[in-house]
């Protein structure tokens, strides 16, 4: 009796459950993106048509996989992915993210740094949608769903916000072009993410957000995502200027502007996330 009831705890603690849950979500990802290639490959479809299948295909895996999972590992209703308050999570976070963004590529143009050359057709945007759709789903599963979302549950909001946060701007840096500046950012915009999922306790919230942040920075504004290759945007644009305005080859969020605008609105929703009293406390305080 004694030896199962240590096995039961170790299968229910926040460490074993972040890893299996890492490595089954993982899996699907990885598996999941060579099978969609494959099968795809054999058909006549065009490059683009066939990266926007694979991205919806992996994306609507990766959702179920963490359904399926945590419904099955934790015995409980997966509210995480309800659709209750949907269209107000989606909306609230593609409202923040395209703001904040445009607020970032405002300062730049008051300030000289950037300028539209060309307008381009809608269509442009079309492959920078799905791509940033993907990556958002998937990386905030990993980050605010799992890690964030687990360590909550012992070592309270504050804690758990914190490290994930840094985990996640760690994980940028293996992006090209990563700078002191970006860094920064990318874990300001980790802890912005992770305020919208504490506030919310939905992952509509942050996955919106996240989309719009990288959607509306490369494919409406024309700016490079993270060092990674531009894509096709609904604007050509002339971006010049000092690194610390502009973020260089990192693109506009590795500026100061962002990382002082993420820092305050991850702060705004932190202070509304006490005042509705949504911070947990840590496992030794309750």
């Amino acid at each position: 009796m004694e030896t199962l009831t240590t096995k039961q705890k170790i299968f229910n603690s926040p460490v074993t459950k972040i890893i299996l849950a890492l490595l089954a979500f993982m899996a699907v990802i990885i598996i999941g993106q060579q099978v969609a290639s494959k099968l795809l490959a054999l058909t006549d479809l065009d490059k683009n048509i066939r990266n926007v299948l694979k991205g919806l295909f992996v994306s609507s895996a990766g959702i179920l996989t963490y359904i399926l999972f945590f419904k099955k590992y934790e015995k409980r209703a997966i509210t995480e992915f309800s659709t209750n308050g949907l269209f107000k999570n989606v909306f609230s976070g593609i409202s923040i993210g395209f703001i904040l963004q445009s607020l970032i590529i405002l300062i730049m143009y008051l300030n000289g740094n950037y300028s539209i050359i060309t307008l381009n057709p809608v269509s442009y945007i079309i492959i920078p949608f799905i791509i940033m759709f993907t990556v958002a789903i998937i990386e905030e599963i990993l980050v605010r769903g799992i890690i964030l979302r687990i360590m909550e549950e012992k070592l309270g909001t504050y804690i758990s916000l914190s490290f994930s946060s840094i985990l996640f701007g760690v994980l940028h840096l293996a992006n090209p072009h990563t700078t002191l500046i970006s860094s920064l950012c990318i874990t300001a915009a980790g802890f912005l993410m992770g305020a919208a999922f504490i506030y919310s306790r939905n992952l509509w919230f942050p996955i919106a957000l996240h989309f719009a942040w990288n959607f509306t920075q490369s494919g409406i504004y024309g700016a490079i995502t993270s060092g990674n290759e531009q894509t096709g945007s609904l604007v050509n644009a002339n971006i010049q200027g000092p690194e610390i305005m502009t973020g260089g080859e990192f693109g506009p969020e590795g500026s100061i502007q962002a990382t002082l605008l993420c820092f305050i609105a991850a702060g705004l929703l932190l202070m509304l996330c006490k005042r509705q009293n949504k911070i947990v406390k840590p496992y030794w305080k309750k």
